[in-house]
């Protein structure tokens, strides 16, 4: 008979999976001392549990501790940490590189990847989460309440000083890279970085001279640009000889900017009728006309210019975990992907960077089938009060975070006893102060009491899962004509 365990193994719930096990790539081995060896095939670290020769020290990352040899008594090469950091994600990967002949007696250089980890950065939510906070105490200024003057606009910032969104992508970076400095013997970091022209990606074409220096625009009203690309018409219904206001296609409460390829004229009654609706959303049922707008919007600079802050401030956090960091180029980077045959994913852009001689036989001869999904999840909220839309408090909040030994986010084992859950349940669970906790399993939620639980893993602010790496194309792509981008 099917058990409980044996439905929920180790499938996702709700994005977020118990990703232990020893299925992965390739599995963290410490010494009895603590120290980092060298990663071990699943196998081997299946045969040193089944002997009793190591212990299990990390469900994710899977890592496991021997019992009977130090660091003294092993002999370890080394490992390369490679990073291809992104705006929203951000590839790493563990490799190793050997010397080895070709079949012409040549010495080439092998590469071989032995863990992929995708971050998933939640930058986009801290902005969202800071703009609401923004907008609560705008509301309660502006409100017929008690006066409350604003702060004064002198304050200063430190040297170095990063948006909270920007400075997570950062700080989430590093955390992961000391991680995985922990567990694995990484002897240098290998990292890519690229400057975008977020000046020619405006205007989608490449700038010279006076147009360079000044912009695309210069001496120009933005009303009157947009009356003249816009022919004195509602870009909406097609009005014309009627007052039009200046709209934006993506709603500054949502997020959307002033720059002039998100503005356009608006009738008043357009303009009321749309409100803080997404274009995309107001017009879904007018796809043509959704179509005809959207052409003048430009690339989106939002990605670029989070990449251009935050290259400098990750390379100089990189430098302080005592390794030595080495910078490279897209360019690079696309050029060995595409003379390997790879996709455009992060952890094989990770996988990629640095250098590789192609021409001289050396190539990446290993590619990690599974990738460990990183994403990152925060540790809750520092709000004591739940506010309402007009943000006042609506309800007060627990200020004890631990209720009978367990935090919200830890992965723990429960052994339900009897019920329609009966059987063993592997999750992240959601503590509540009466003792019946809420856990996440594959088949939806269940309440399971606290005496029936046990710790597998305390929480640590990122949620985990697992996903495949797409195959790489069995014949590899020339590289004659590869531009320098990323």
């Amino acid at each position: 008979m099917e058990t409980a365990e044996n439905r929920s193994g180790d499938a996702p719930a709700h994005g977020h999976t118990y990703a232990g096990g020893i299925g992965a790539s390739r599995v963290f081995v410490l010494s009895k001392d603590g120290q980092p060896l060298m990663p071990c095939h699943p196998a081997r670290a299946r045969e040193l549990l089944g002997k009793g020769r190591a212990v299990v020290a990390r469900q994710v990352p899977f890592t496991i501790r021997l019992k009977d040899r130090t660091l003294a008594e092993s002999e370890v090469d080394g490992v390369q940490l490679r990073i291809d950091p992104g705006s929203k994600g951000t590839g790493l990967a563990l490799t190793d590189e050997k010397k080895e002949a070709d079949e012409q007696g040549a010495t080439v250089t092998v590469r071989r990847g032995l863990i992929s980890v995708e971050l998933q950065h939640r930058g986009d939510q801290i902005r969202m989460c800071m703009q609401q906070r923004a907008g609560y105490r705008r509301r309660r200024r502006s409100a017929n309440c008690r006066y409350r003057a604003p702060r004064s606009n002198n304050r200063t910032r430190p040297g170095g000083w990063l948006p909270p969104s920007l400075r997570h992508r950062v700080d989430t970076t590093v955390s992961l890279a000391t991680r995985m400095c922990r567990y694995a013997p990484v002897t240098e970091i290998h990292i890519e970085r690229v400057a975008f022209d977020t000046h020619a990606m405006s205007a989608d074409r490449t700038l010279t001279g006076t147009e360079y220096q000044q912009g695309t625009l210069p001496g120009t009203e933005a009303r009157a640009y947009l009356h003249a690309k816009w022919d004195r018409t509602c870009a909406y219904c097609d009005a014309t000889g009627v007052p039009l206001n200046i709209d934006h296609l993506q709603p500054r409460s949502r997020g959307g900017s002033d720059r002039i390829s998100n503005l356009v004229l608006a009738c008043a009654p357009c303009n009321q009728a749309k409100g803080s609706t997404p274009v995309d959303v107001f017009l879904a049922h007018r796809p043509d006309r959704l179509t005809k707008i959207l052409r003048q919007v430009k690339t989106p600079l939002r990605d670029a210019a989070v990449m251009n802050a935050t290259r400098w401030r990750l390379v100089e956090a990189l430098e302080t975990l005592g390794r030595p960091v080495r910078t490279w180029s897209g360019g690079r980077t696309k050029w060995n992907r595409a003379a390997m045959g790879l996709s455009k994913t992060h952890t094989l852009d990770a996988l990629c960077v640095g250098r590789l001689d192609h021409e001289d036989g050396d190539a990446i001869v290993r590619f990690p089938e599974q990738v460990l999904i990183v994403k990152a999840t925060g540790r809750g909220s520092y709000a004591r009060t739940t506010p309402d839309r007009f943000g006042f408090p609506r309800l007060r909040r627990a200020r004890a975070k631990q209720h009978f030994g367990y935090v919200t986010g830890d992965l723990v084992k429960a052994n339900m006893p009897t019920g329609k859950w009966a059987g063993t349940w592997t999750g992240r669970i959601s503590v509540r102060a009466r003792g019946q906790h809420s856990l996440a399993t594959a088949q939806g939620r269940i309440n399971v009491s606290h005496w029936n639980l046990r710790l597998v893993q305390r929480g640590d602010g990122y949620g985990y899962s697992t996903r495949r790496e797409p195959v790489p194309s069995p014949s590899r792509k020339s590289v004659d004509g590869c531009g320098s981008g990323s």
